[in-house]
This record gives structure tokens, sequence and C-alpha cells, in this order.
């Protein structure tokens, strides 16, 4: 396990203390959300109180199936970037993060599609999943059509993290894809809902995400679901056979319960055979891309620099 910016361990930890000291002004944390409380969320940038900024850059479409997408395509053109939002399965948007987006596309040189897919409690397990796997599918069939590119990539955050790795799964066992993408990024990703020692042991401290928070978000996710259940592989890829599957880059902090998740995972998925680079950044917590920090500037940058090398 290589830890990384350990240089900028005093300033993450100090923004850790910060956040924590305004948790209590956070509304819905470690229990369902009431309508008025959902509705605010999704409606505010993850991470954030305020709306996020949508640009012109982004077009919305709706492919096959009804599922819909937001794309960016710079003006030049090496691949293509199938990504999936994070928010618990419950909260986010495909617009969500469109300065970010914009920014990977222009400077990976990407066609990025991000994914609305479906969200719990109004739409649990599978309905998420599914509109990934049909956007994989649709990606894979019209990304020379539409892009100029056979070169494809995946990846997301946290619960995109997650489906990601589904999506993946469900390509090559339902429809016999391997290869069809070359590699996956996957930022403190959730990949065992039955929840790993340290999902478990985290407690209630009040980071971005906590053992509470999580065991709600799986509650929405997988309603009626207990953990014997939630260790199924198409809804823990932990559990899954990983054989096939492209290179991968696996990126966590140290201060997320979800460690042990992206710990886990990549040791098995090089024990499946394909490249891993597992990155665990000093003092990070949950979601820490999300705000404005020198390990997120330069976590943002170690990104583009896999997937346009990739």
């Amino acid at each position: 396990m290589k830890i990384t910016d350990e240089d900028c361990l005093p300033e993450t930890l100090a923004f850790n203390t910060q956040f924590e000291a305004a948790a209590a002004s956070r509304p819905g944390r470690g229990q369902a959300p009431t309508p008025a409380t959902l509705a605010l969320l999704r409606r505010n940038r993850l991470g954030g109180d305020t709306p996020p900024t949508r640009l012109p850059h982004g077009r919305d479409l709706v492919i096959e199936g009804g599922v819909k997408v937001r794309v960016f395509v710079p003006d030049h053109v090496d691949g293509a970037y199938l990504h999936f939002h994070g928010g618990g399965w419950v909260f986010g948007s495909a617009d969500g993060q469109d300065e970010r987006l914009w920014r990977l596309a222009e400077q990976a040189r990407l066609a990025v599609v991000s994914v609305d897919y479906r969200l719990a409690p109004e739409h649990p397990f599978p309905a998420g999943p599914d509109d990934c796997e049909t956007a994989a599918r649709w990606l894979v069939e019209r990304a020379a059509a539409e892009f100029g590119t056979e070169r494809l990539l995946i990846g997301g955050e946290s619960a995109g993290a997650h489906l990601s790795v589904m999506t993946l799964l469900r390509l090559r066992d339902r429809h016999g894809m391997t290869g069809a993408f070359r590699a996956a990024h996957l930022l403190f990703g959730v990949y065992d809902l039955s929840m790993t020692p340290s999902q478990r042991l985290f407690g209630s401290r009040q980071l971005l995400s906590n053992t509470d928070t999580l065991r709600v978000g799986y509650e929405l996710f997988t309603p009626g679901m207990g953990p014997e259940q939630r260790r199924d592989p198409e809804v823990s890829p932990l559990f899954a056979d990983l054989a096939g599957l492209p290179a991968a880059r696996i990126i966590v902090g140290t201060e997320d319960p979800l460690l042990d998740d992206s710990l886990f995972l990549a040791q098995r998925w090089q024990a499946a055979g394909a490249p891993v680079e597992l990155g665990v950044v000093a003092g990070a917590m949950h979601g820490f891309t999300l705000f404005p920090l020198t390990v997120t500037e330069r976590e943002l940058r170690r990104q583009q620099e896999f997937l346009a090398a990739a």
C-alpha cells in the first residue's frame, strides 16, 4: 500500500477538523432523509450548499432505453470516458460537476459521457445499474460514429466507482464483452455493501461519510436486503470473479470508511491478472476531491494523466 501526499497532511487534517465542526448544520446525517431534505441535497452540489454550475459545453442526450446522459466533446478526441457520478445512489446528477468534466475532456482529449442513472429510493436496485449497463452498451456500439474513437475508458466516484465495476462485470457476464474498456478509474468506491471492517468500525465521526450514512444508503438502495443478500456478487463486486477486467487505478483516503473496500478490491483485481495502481491519500476523507485542497488538485491531475495514457 503506497501512502501518497504526506507532505499535505497538515492541510488535509485541518480541513477535516473544519468540516466536522460545521457538521451540525448539515441536514439528514445518519438517518433516512425526509422528502424536503432529499430535494435540497439533490438540488445542491455534492458536498456543498449551492447548486452546481451548468456549462454550455455540455449536451444532454436521451439514448436507448430512455437513459439520460450528458456529453462533453473537446476539439480533439483521443478516446471516450464513461463517467458515473457519486452520491450514494441517492444524490448527484450528470450535470453536477460540469466544470470538472469539461476540464478532463479538454486536458485528456476525451469525449466524456456522464450518465444520469435513476436514483434510489424512488428507483432502488437494480434500476441504477441497469441504466449504467445500457449506457455502456450504447457507448461500445456508438463511440466510433458519435466521437470518432473506439478507445473507451470507464470510471466514477464513490457509488459511481461501484457502478463502474458492476457495469464491467455485467458486460462480461451478460454480453460476453471483455476488452471493450481499456481502463477503469475508481475513486473512493464502495465494493462491499455488507460492510467491510473499516466501514463497520469507522463510527459516527462527522465527515462526509461514516458508518451510519453508509448503512442508510444501503437501506435506500437495496431495501429489504440483509448483509448476506448484499454479499451477492451482483450487488457487491468485491465478491465477484474479477477475471477479464481491464487495468485499474484505485484511489482512497486514509480517513475514509471505505478504505478497506479499495485495499481489498485492489488485491483481488491484481490477483485476477490485471494491472492495478493503488493510491492511498494521507489524511483524506471520503469525497475529498469535492473540496479545494492541494491533494484534490494533485489527484485530478493524476486522474487526467492516467486516463490520457491508458
